[in-house]
């Protein structure tokens, strides 16, 4: 498989060292991909270098996954604004195990292959590299003049550029050059904004004697409207579950323009070429059915989470978005529930209102203002058009008792087609 042609025709290459590509073509090739340990999390846009380095391992070579424990302490100033609040080395520490279990998800780290993935951390050959060792032995081969001429560097000189961020290009190029003469790693691939940190890297590989070094890096993933991707209404869409659960994980999918979810179909998903371009014409024929978004998103929940996880997101999108039933609802766990329930108006009140018979329900809906007065509710239950757990409710002197409940605490009342709201008895 040449790996580099299937990268430009997914628009993944942007800048590309002269004779990478007939490094990857010749033989089986060590690569790697840094990772920042800001977060105790990989985010969506930390998926574009996870599957460079899956793309990587599936065509043969030997992938590598570079966690920044010791250059996350310093903070990478390009495509910043502002010099980053510094990690302690607790915090660090915590954020880079669980990275390395994410990175087990999607990567074969089997030992007896040779192609298996490696995880490494900075940290271990920085911990014991003086200051005066480190500008003794890689300071003097890059001169300010190279360094100045970065773009991350230039763009921060306005707003000001702490010493310490101004050195990163300088440590993040000893890493390749440490991973080139200890591993033989002799590719770094990256985002656009990191080529001028990988360039650095070759240099000093260059400048201090070493194995062939290239690289590759690929556009920055944005919107169609030129904004961030990877951010929904409610913060990072995260790959830990239990800061984005993977209904919200794979809603996110779902709800991409249609320009947006061809783009990232060709970005992140492992389907060929071909099979994108047939899928995208399917879509294109009846674009209201989101075929495209629901391939990629169903593909994506599958590969970040699992299939389990899907059908329940699809089980509760059903609840929201399509046909559905009470024992379906009842299925749900209280997370699953809760998950598909976010942003939905709640009202919360306590069993003792469902004692005895039980809560007259035209009062209850009046009471907790689902309902203007129990005059309207009683119009709109009369029309048909009120349900309760996706049953209608067909008689005005309905009453809610406890045996209604979902997962003995929840009622979600449904006011025409899709206007939801949760009632929570504490």
């Amino acid at each position: 498989m040449d790996l580099i042609k299937d990268l430009q025709e997914r628009g993944l290459i942007q800048d590309i060292m002269p004779g990478t590509q007939e490094q990857l073509n010749k033989e089986m090739t060590s690569g790697y991909v840094g990772f920042d340990p800001t977060a105790d999390s990989l985010h969506v846009g930390n998926l574009v270098p996870i599957t460079l380095l899956m793309r990587l391992q599936r065509a043969g070579h030997k992938p590598y996954a570079l966690v920044g424990g010791a250059t996350g302490m310093i903070g990478d100033p390009s495509g910043k604004s502002a010099e980053r609040n510094l990690l302690d080395k607790e915090v660090l520490n915590k954020n880079v195990a669980a990275i390395h279990r994410q990175l087990q998800k999607f990567l074969d780290f089997s030992t007896d292959k040779p192609n298996g993935a490696v995880m490494l951390n900075n940290y271990d050959w920085f911990k014991d590299f003086s200051f005066l060792d480190f500008i003794r032995d890689v300071g003097k081969h890059i001169t300010i003049s190279y360094m100045m001429s970065k773009e991350s560097v230039q763009k921060r000189l306005e707003t000001g550029l702490s010493f310490t961020e101004f050195t990163y290009q300088l440590i993040q190029g000893y890493d390749y050059y440490h991973l080139n003469k200890q591993y033989n790693i002799q590719l770094q691939m990256g985002g656009a904004d990191q080529w001028g940190n990988i360039v650095t890297g070759t240099e000093l590989i260059r400048r201090k004697g070493g194995s062939e070094a290239f690289a590759a890096t690929c556009p920055l993933i944005t919107k169609a409207d030129g904004s961030k991707f990877g951010k929904s209404e409610s913060g990072n869409v995260w790959l830990d579950p239990e800061k984005t659960s993977p209904y919200q994980f794979y809603q996110f999918w779902l709800k991409l323009p249609d320009a947006d979810a061809e783009r990232m179909t060709f970005t992140f998903s492992f389907r060929t070429v071909e099979e994108i371009k047939a899928l995208i014409a399917e879509h294109q024929q009846a674009p209201h059915l989101r075929k495209l978004q629901k391939a990629l998103a169903e593909e994506l929940t599958i590969l970040v989470h699992s299939e389990d996880d899907l059908k329940s997101a699809q089980t509760a999108s059903d609840i929201l978005f399509g046909q559905s039933t009470v024992d379906a609802l009842r299925s749900l766990s209280e997370r699953q529930l809760l998950d598909a329930m976010e942003g939905v108006p709640q009202v919360v009140t306590t069993k003792e209102t469902l004692a005895g018979e039980g809560a007259d329900f035209l009062g209850f809906l009046a009471d907790n203002k689902v309902f203007p007065s129990k005059g309207e509710a009683r119009k709109m239950v009369q029309a048909g058009g009120v349900s309760i757990n996706k049953e209608k409710v067909t008689a005005i002197d309905h009453k809610l008792t406890v045996a209604q409940l979902l997962n003995d605490k929840y009622l979600l009342i449904q006011k025409g087609k899709s206007n939801y709201t949760l009632a929570i008895f504490n």
